[in-house]
Protein backbone atom coordinates (compact mmCIF):
# COMPACT_ATOMS: atom_id res chain seq x y z
CA UNK A 1 0.00 0.00 0.00
CA UNK A 2 0.98 3.47 -0.91
CA UNK A 3 2.52 4.91 1.79
CA UNK A 4 1.35 3.78 5.19
CA UNK A 5 3.13 3.81 8.31
CA UNK A 6 2.86 0.38 9.18
CA UNK A 7 4.23 -2.47 9.99
CA UNK A 8 2.33 -1.73 13.39
CA UNK A 9 4.09 -2.84 16.57
CA UNK A 10 1.98 -5.18 18.73
CA UNK A 11 4.59 -5.29 21.50
CA UNK A 12 8.29 -5.66 21.48
CA UNK A 13 9.46 -6.46 17.88
CA UNK A 14 6.33 -8.01 16.95
CA UNK A 15 4.17 -6.01 14.32
CA UNK A 16 2.15 -7.75 11.84
CA UNK A 17 3.09 -7.14 8.23
CA UNK A 18 0.94 -4.96 5.90
CA UNK A 19 0.89 -8.58 3.35
CA UNK A 20 -1.54 -10.12 5.91
CA UNK A 21 -4.35 -7.17 6.03
CA UNK A 22 -7.27 -7.50 4.01
CA UNK A 23 -8.79 -4.18 3.29
CA UNK A 24 -12.24 -3.01 2.16
CA UNK A 25 -14.12 0.04 1.55
CA UNK A 26 -17.10 1.44 1.57
CA UNK A 27 -19.70 4.44 2.20
CA UNK A 28 -19.56 5.84 5.54
CA UNK A 29 -23.03 6.10 7.02
CA UNK A 30 -24.57 9.41 8.23
CA UNK A 31 -24.34 13.02 7.34
CA UNK A 32 -21.95 14.26 5.27
CA UNK A 33 -23.38 16.10 2.47
CA UNK A 34 -22.69 15.32 -1.25
CA UNK A 35 -19.09 14.28 -0.54
CA UNK A 36 -20.27 11.31 1.62
CA UNK A 37 -22.37 9.68 -1.25
CA UNK A 38 -19.46 9.23 -3.69
CA UNK A 39 -16.36 8.49 -1.57
CA UNK A 40 -15.78 5.09 0.04
CA UNK A 41 -14.34 6.52 3.40
CA UNK A 42 -15.46 3.43 6.10
CA UNK A 43 -12.50 0.99 5.94
CA UNK A 44 -13.16 -2.68 7.55
CA UNK A 45 -9.10 -4.01 8.29
CA UNK A 46 -9.52 -8.14 8.51
CA UNK A 47 -6.55 -9.82 9.94
CA UNK A 48 -6.24 -14.02 9.73
CA UNK A 49 -5.19 -14.56 13.47
CA UNK A 50 -5.28 -18.25 13.04
CA UNK A 51 -3.57 -18.80 10.00
CA UNK A 52 -0.74 -15.79 10.77
CA UNK A 53 2.82 -16.32 10.76
CA UNK A 54 3.86 -12.90 12.15
CA UNK A 55 2.77 -13.68 16.27
CA UNK A 56 4.66 -16.22 18.03
CA UNK A 57 2.26 -19.42 18.73
CA UNK A 58 1.96 -18.79 22.23
CA UNK A 59 0.63 -15.31 21.37
CA UNK A 60 -1.68 -16.83 18.76
CA UNK A 61 -2.96 -19.50 21.28
CA UNK A 62 -3.64 -16.59 24.01
CA UNK A 63 -5.42 -14.33 21.33
CA UNK A 64 -7.48 -17.22 20.09
CA UNK A 65 -8.71 -17.78 23.13
CA UNK A 66 -9.55 -14.37 24.57
CA UNK A 67 -10.87 -12.82 21.04
CA UNK A 68 -12.81 -15.78 20.42
CA UNK A 69 -16.46 -14.01 20.70
CA UNK A 70 -15.03 -11.85 18.13
CA UNK A 71 -13.65 -13.78 15.58
CA UNK A 72 -15.18 -15.33 12.49
CA UNK A 73 -13.66 -18.41 11.13
CA UNK A 74 -10.32 -17.14 12.61
CA UNK A 75 -10.47 -13.42 10.99
CA UNK A 76 -10.46 -10.55 13.36
CA UNK A 77 -12.32 -7.48 12.04
CA UNK A 78 -11.67 -3.93 12.98
CA UNK A 79 -13.87 -1.14 11.25
CA UNK A 80 -13.23 2.84 11.40
CA UNK A 81 -15.09 5.46 10.06
CA UNK A 82 -14.93 8.04 12.40
CA UNK A 83 -12.74 10.73 9.65
CA UNK A 84 -13.67 11.88 6.55
CA UNK A 85 -10.99 10.45 4.61
CA UNK A 86 -10.37 6.79 4.33
CA UNK A 87 -6.38 7.23 4.64
CA UNK A 88 -7.21 8.75 8.33
CA UNK A 89 -9.72 5.77 9.10
CA UNK A 90 -6.91 3.20 7.52
CA UNK A 91 -4.62 4.62 10.40
CA UNK A 92 -7.22 4.50 12.69
CA UNK A 93 -8.31 0.86 12.13
CA UNK A 94 -4.76 -0.50 11.93
CA UNK A 95 -3.78 1.59 15.33
CA UNK A 96 -7.40 0.20 16.58
CA UNK A 97 -6.17 -3.77 15.78
CA UNK A 98 -2.40 -3.14 16.78
CA UNK A 99 -4.15 -2.21 20.58
CA UNK A 100 -6.61 -5.36 20.17
CA UNK A 101 -3.75 -7.58 19.53
CA UNK A 102 -1.90 -6.00 22.20
CA UNK A 103 -3.93 -6.67 25.05
CA UNK A 104 -5.57 -10.05 23.49
CA UNK A 105 -1.67 -11.59 23.12
CA UNK A 106 -0.76 -9.80 26.89
CA UNK A 107 0.36 -12.45 29.81
CA UNK A 108 -2.13 -13.10 32.30
CA UNK A 109 -1.33 -11.21 35.53
CA UNK A 110 0.67 -12.98 38.47
CA UNK A 111 -1.48 -14.74 40.90
CA UNK A 112 -1.57 -12.55 44.15
CA UNK A 113 -0.63 -14.09 47.16
CA UNK A 114 -2.05 -13.55 50.41
CA UNK A 115 0.38 -11.73 52.85
CA UNK A 116 0.40 -12.82 56.45
CA UNK A 117 -0.26 -9.80 59.34
CA UNK A 118 2.79 -9.91 61.43
CA UNK A 119 2.12 -11.63 64.86
CA UNK A 120 3.65 -7.95 66.62
CA UNK A 121 0.73 -6.03 65.08
CA UNK A 122 -2.00 -8.07 65.99
CA UNK A 123 -1.00 -8.35 69.89
CA UNK A 124 -0.75 -4.05 69.16
CA UNK A 125 -4.19 -4.35 68.51
CA UNK A 126 -5.15 -6.65 71.40
CA UNK A 127 -3.69 -4.54 74.15
CA UNK A 128 -4.65 -1.11 72.63
CA UNK A 129 -8.33 -2.92 72.49
CA UNK A 130 -7.98 -3.73 75.91
CA UNK A 131 -6.59 -0.17 77.61
CA UNK A 132 -9.53 1.05 75.81
CA UNK A 133 -11.93 -1.42 77.70
CA UNK A 134 -10.36 -0.62 80.62
CA UNK A 135 -10.75 3.10 80.04
CA UNK A 136 -14.51 2.85 79.37
CA UNK A 137 -14.72 0.38 82.08
CA UNK A 138 -13.27 3.23 84.47
CA UNK A 139 -16.04 6.04 83.34
CA UNK A 140 -18.58 3.66 84.82
CA UNK A 141 -20.16 5.16 88.02
CA UNK A 142 -20.05 2.40 89.87
CA UNK A 143 -17.36 3.11 92.32
CA UNK A 144 -18.35 6.84 92.80
CA UNK A 145 -20.47 8.24 96.09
Amino acid sequence: MDGMSGPYVIRGSVAFPEAELAWRFSRSSGPGGQHVNTSDTQVELRFDLANTESLPEVWKQRALKRLEGRLVDGVVTVRASEHRSQWRNREAAAVRLAALLAEATAPPPKTRRPTRIPRGINERRLREKKQRSETKRGRSGQDWT
